[in-house]
């Protein structure tokens, strides 16, 4: 097997030289470059990986930090990953999925000390994310998906959920909806300060404000029984519900089956969204879901594009001074899939109503 002295002796070079040729470090002539290129290619040289990223100061390794729970990963957090990965893939560098979470700065710390991550795209993100600040004070080049509160300083790529949620309601309003739910994540999750949770909300009252009615949001646990609880929760709120916005897969399924336990139908009594959402979930329901389909997949991509353009950008030698680097700041909204969830509502009597 040829060796890197090999091809420093058919090139007639240093072996430095060669290091240079590899790892880019420095500047060589084209000249010199074609020649270690062309001995290479003669010796069938394959470069060691490690030995360049140990040269380079490179690991040409990029970190996912995405807090999982015993549920793993469903499909619509999938496509975050999958876009994630081809980018990663296209642009020369692996990568690694990581279930940091809020509650685990130490690891966090110790995976940054570590300099195996050239940098990290980071998920799941709080309006207050401590994990931004350790990585910060690390130096580790950084991409959100998702967005803190401040974000002066930062690159990120995140759902627009103002125009996300305005579509949702409009679509149901539009249907001749005038009494909606929205079943968001658990209380303890916006206690949090999870950034989806709140910004939807936060929409949703805006949305329902702007057509004048009166918006009604219940907090679900993040389980079938939890979506159960809620429904169970929304009728005890607002009995003449005809429509239920969700942004709780988890929790959607069992909205499903309250409603068909209370002898309701899908769409004909209720008809139901379900938010940031992946095709392959909505159509998982009987009748499939009416949808704000999540733009996962492009989320994962153009994070990681962003950051690789910090790192292999001409600014990268001054990315701990903040102003030298460019940021990538960009929102998408989801898009409205009309499936078989959503009918204009028919006339019923309230739930609870005396029969």
């Amino acid at each position: 097997m040829a060796t890197m002295h090999d091809v420093a002796r058919l090139a007639q070079v240093s072996v430095s030289t060669v290091s240079y040729v590899l790892t880019g470090t420095r500047p060589i002539s084209q000249a010199t470059r074609d020649k270690v290129l062309a001995a290479m290619a003669e010796l069938d040289y394959q470069p060691n990986a490690m030995a360049r990223g140990l040269a380079s100061r490179r690991s040409r390794i990029l970190g996912l930090l995405m807090p999982m729970d015993e549920r793993g990963l469903g499909a619509t957090e999938t496509a975050f990953v999958t876009g994630a990965a081809a980018a990663a893939s296209s642009a020369g560098y692996h990568l690694v999925l990581s279930p940091v979470g809020g509650g685990d700065l130490d690891d966090l710390r110790r995976l940054a000390s570590q300099r195996m991550l050239d940098g990290v795209v980071l998920m799941e993100v709080q309006l207050a994310d401590e994990r931004v600040t350790v990585l910060q004070e690390t130096g580790v080049p950084l991409v959100l998906i998702g967005r803190t509160a401040d974000t002066s300083t930062l690159s990120y790529v995140d759902i627009d959920f103002d125009q996300t949620v305005r579509e949702a309601v409009a679509h149901l309003v539009g249907l001749g909806h005038r009494r909606i739910v929205y079943v968001n994540h658990s209380a303890a999750t916006l206690a949090s300060g999870y950034g989806p949770a709140l910004r939807t909300r936060d929409a949703f009252v805006a949305a329902m404000t702007g057509h004048g009615l009166d918006p009604v949001m219940i907090a679900a646990e993040d389980s079938a029984a939890g979506g159960r609880a809620a429904l169970a929760a929304a009728f005890a709120r607002a009995p003449e519900l005809t429509a239920v916005l969700a942004m709780n897969e988890t929790a959607i399924f069992g909205i499903l089956g309250e409603l068909t336990g209370r002898g309701l139908s899908v769409p004909g009594d209720v008809s139901v969204v379900s938010m940031v959402t992946s095709p392959q979930v909505a159509e998982l329901a009987t009748p499939a879901l009416t949808a704000m389909t999540s733009p996962g997949s492009a989320l994962g991509r153009i994070a990681i594009e962003a950051l690789v353009r910090h790192l292999d950008g001409p600014a990268v030698e001054r990315h701990l001074d903040g102003p030298a680097v460019e940021r990538h700041q960009q929102l998408l909204p989801c898009a409205l899939e009309v499936r078989g969830s959503t009918a204009p509502p028919r006339s019923r009597r309230p739930v609870g109503a005396d029969q």
